[in-house]
């Protein structure tokens, strides 16, 4: 029974590898009072839209993002800051997410490598016109098309004196890079990052966005939240979003392990805990995130997130959190119900009925068109099932290794990777 589950996890894991991420949906919504940097945010409705202060189509602007820094020479020393942004058919956010980090407000250099994984959308293009307007603008090749390999791969081709990764569907604020350096020069963190404050574009998305700004869809991670609405510094674990660093910091670790194409922030993380650094969460660095646009992506993004958690546990112990256990045991739960005997089948009945009930209470009270609360259920038990199952999976997967990178299958279906982290060199 272990191994076929294991198998039938793994199937569903290699028809996702297979699958090109959903194509972004229109645009955000239009919002017209408030500000954060240059994106107008509505307080009445919360995080749930952007507007773009520009437009980079024929090349005007209101604030033009390569007069917002002084322009980089390749031949230069001294870089202040390199942006890794990883790309896989991101098209129709690209447009909009690359004039966000171009008006970066930055007293230095920056320099923004984009790491394409051979997109099929248009997105390369795309890019390599962005470059030829703005030099400071690289664009590398990653074969791989691997999250962690894309981020080695911009290590090794960066220049900065601080590094920052930013994901090619998030809008950050123009001061991002900007804040996070200072808070990195007070000398007692390694980490700084903001929340992910999730921003629904489209139908699914919206919804999916109302899940994820509620504890029920986000467990105890203090990753999330909704945009400033914690006021003070606070103090991570494992469960963070992008972020920025020194680059002594990163070096110093081995850069990101691409035994990991999921969950690779969280496994670094673990590692610059475990070494005694800290990492923090400010509000001056949230970002909106645009989260998947349909139940099926949704479901096969989680999946892959409970697969590698628990490689991550696998590895480092200490970063689990009792929150981890929920969605597995409700998958077990819902095995119990169908097929256990009848001393445990009614316990767990019981449960799932609990569970129900507190999917229907919350998504009643969301404050949402009636269409969100009616599907809210189901957008909840898609996030929690599916990372049951891939933590499950995982943890059958993984058992008998170390957990000390790509081993095994991994590596067979990871190729050119060599040792547990690629040596990293400027």
């Amino acid at each position: 029974m272990a191994v076929l589950f294991t198998a039938a996890v793994e199937l569903l894991l290699h028809h996702v590898y297979r699958l090109d991420p959903p194509a972004p949906n229109k645009r955000l919504d239009t919002l017209t009072s408030g500000t954060l940097g240059f994106w107008a945010i509505d307080p009445a409705r919360g995080a749930t839209g952007l507007e773009r202060a520009y437009e980079i189509d024929g090349g005007s602007s209101i604030n033009d993002p390569t007069r917002r820094n002084s322009q980089v020479d390749p031949g230069s020393a001294y870089v202040k800051a390199s942006v890794l942004v990883p790309v896989l058919n991101e098209e129709a956010f690209l447009r909009r997410t690359v004039p966000a980090m171009q008006a970066q407000d930055l007293d230095g250099e920056i320099e923004f490598i984009f790491i394409d994984g051979q997109s099929r959308d248009g997105s390369r293009e795309l890019l390599e016109a962005m470059a030829r307007k703005d030099p400071r603008i690289r664009v590398i090749d990653n074969p791989a098309q691997q999250t962690a390999k894309a981020l080695n791969l911009g290590l090794q081709a960066s220049r900065g004196e601080y590094l920052v990764r930013m994901d090619a569907h998030t809008f950050y604020p123009n001061h991002y890079i900007a804040a996070g350096v200072e808070r990195l020069r007070r000398g007692d963190v390694a980490w700084v990052c903001g929340a992910q404050v999730a921003t629904g574009e489209g139908v699914w998305s919206r919804r999916v966005a109302l899940a994820l700004n509620h504890p029920l869809g986000t467990g105890a991670s203090r990753r999330f939240g909704r945009g400033g609405e914690i006021p003070d510094e606070t103090e991570l674990d494992t469960g963070v979003f992008t972020g920025v660093w020194r680059r002594a910091t990163v070096e110093a670790h081995g850069g990101w392990d691409d035994g990991w194409p999921v969950n690779q922030d969280s496994e670094l993380a673990a590692r610059v805990l475990a070494a005694g650094g800290q990492i923090v969460s400010i509000p001056a660095l949230d970002a909106w995130y645009v989260p998947r646009n349909s139940p099926k992506a949704l479901a096969r993004q989680y999946l892959r997130y409970g697969f590698y958690r628990a490689k991550t546990t696998r590895r480092h112990p200490a970063t689990m959190r009792y929150g981890h256990l929920f969605p597995p045991g409700l998958v077990v739960a819902g095995l119990a119900a169908l097929v256990a005997p009848r001393a445990l089948a009614r316990p767990a009945r019981a449960a799932l009925l609990v569970y129900a009930l507190a999917l229907a209470a919350t998504s009643a009270a969301r404050d949402a068109p009636t269409s969100d609360k009616l599907t809210l259920p189901a957008v909840f038990a898609t996030m929690h099932t599916a990372w049951g199952l891939g933590f499950l999976g995982g943890c059958l997967r993984f058992a008998a290794s170390a957990g000390e990178g790509p081993t095994g299958r991994d590596r067979a279906s990871d190729p050119g990777v060599q040792g547990r982290v690629p040596s990293v060199s400027r």
